[in-house]
């Protein structure tokens, strides 16, 4: 008895030292369960909201299991976001519509901005005020003031702000959908466990790529399709972003670079540059095997991710490398933010 208490204590229970990566097994053992389970919902149960709403579970317990509480922070964006798309498309064609579906748009991104820039920007931003204004003002986590207010126990340091994991992405696809919505791209979705898979998905929950929605809003509504081609590529982008992340990133950062970078002084000038030239590559590795992970783990559930790195290393310009690092941003920056502020 007292082993599945424990069992289940260790199931449920947040553990900051063990979560779920790409790179430990326990990750790979999660997905194959959540895997087995998805082929015989798919098998047996023709509605696609059944199929929807279980992985719309499983990526809240997973981020739940990376990022704690946080969990929370996700579930308002999907609820705020879902909302204003259902209250924006009830306005259409309606007298002074235009403008209230305006508003509810502008209010809906204001609120999205600032939830990010309050958790990225917090001690960038006091410590601009203080240094121009000389005060002594301290950042404030309310969230944790809040929590511990609600459950009665200084359980959070309130003193400490804590950057969510994947918050920018799930920020950046909620927005785009609600500017989707509002440019009348795609209609809004009526279901929340299917948005709220839309903007949870766990592959790329994480680390990328960012899906607008008029991308992926589609895929929701189509039956899960894996051909044994499809199979075969999906194992090649999980193989691919392993190899990228073990075996070059991890292995490059731990044999050469911290070393140099601890103590750059032990080292020569060269062995100093070499340690930059080798940190770049540790970089693109990284995060450009994890995003490849994604791309293969939604394949194999009948998902597609755009493709989020082109060789960026060769391009011949500084512009043309731009179009081939982190593609995913660079679009959504393009169409949500250059275009509508006069870009062509």
């Amino acid at each position: 008895m007292n082993d599945i208490i424990t069992f289940l204590t260790d199931l449920f229970a947040f553990d900051q030292s063990h979560p779920l990566l790409f790179t430990q097994f326990n990750f790979w053992a999660f997905f194959l369960l959540v895997f087995a389970v998805f082929c015989v919902i798919v098998s047996s149960c023709k509605k696609l909201t059944a199929r929807n709403a279980y992985l719309f579970l499983i990526s809240l317990y997973f981020y739940y299991k990376t990022s704690g509480l946080f969990v929370l922070l996700l579930i308002f964006s999907t609820f705020l976001g879902y909302v204003v798309g259902i209250r924006m498309d009830s306005l259409v064609g309606k007298m002074g519509g235009q403008w209230r579906r305006k508003a509810w748009m502008l209010s809906a991104v204001i609120i999205n901005l600032a939830v990010l820039c309050y958790f990225k920007y917090a001690y960038f931003f006091t410590d601009i005020y203080n240094t121009l204004f000389n005060t002594q003002y301290q950042v404030v986590n309310h969230l944790a003031r809040f929590a511990n207010h609600f459950t009665a126990t200084p359980r959070f340091d309130a003193g400490v702000i804590i950057l969510p994991v994947g918050i920018s992405f799930f920020t950046f696809q909620n927005i785009s959908y609600i500017v989707d919505v509002y440019k009348q791209k795609i209609k809004p979705v009526t279901n929340i466990l299917d948005f709220g898979f839309y903007v949870s998905f766990f592959p790329q929950l994480v680390a990328g790529p960012i899906v607008r929605a008029s991308e992926f809003i589609p895929q929701l509504y189509k039956p899960f399709h894996l051909s044994r081609m499809q199979f075969g590529i999906a194992v090649f982008w999980i193989l691919n972003g392993l190899i990228k992340k073990i075996v070059l990133s991890d292995f490059i950062a731990v044999n050469f670079i911290d070393r140099v970078f601890d103590n750059p002084l032990l080292f020569t000038g060269f062995e100093n540059f070499m340690a930059l030239i080798g940190y770049s590559l540790q970089v693109y590795a990284d995060f450009s095997g994890y995003t490849d992970i994604a791309i293969g783990v939604a394949m194999l559930m009948g998902f597609y991710l755009p493709k989020n790195f082109n060789s960026p290393y060769k391009a011949h310009n500084a512009s043309n490398f731009w179009k081939r690092w982190h593609i995913s941003l660079s679009m959504w920056l393009q169409t949500y933010l250059y275009i509508p502020l006069g870009g062509n």
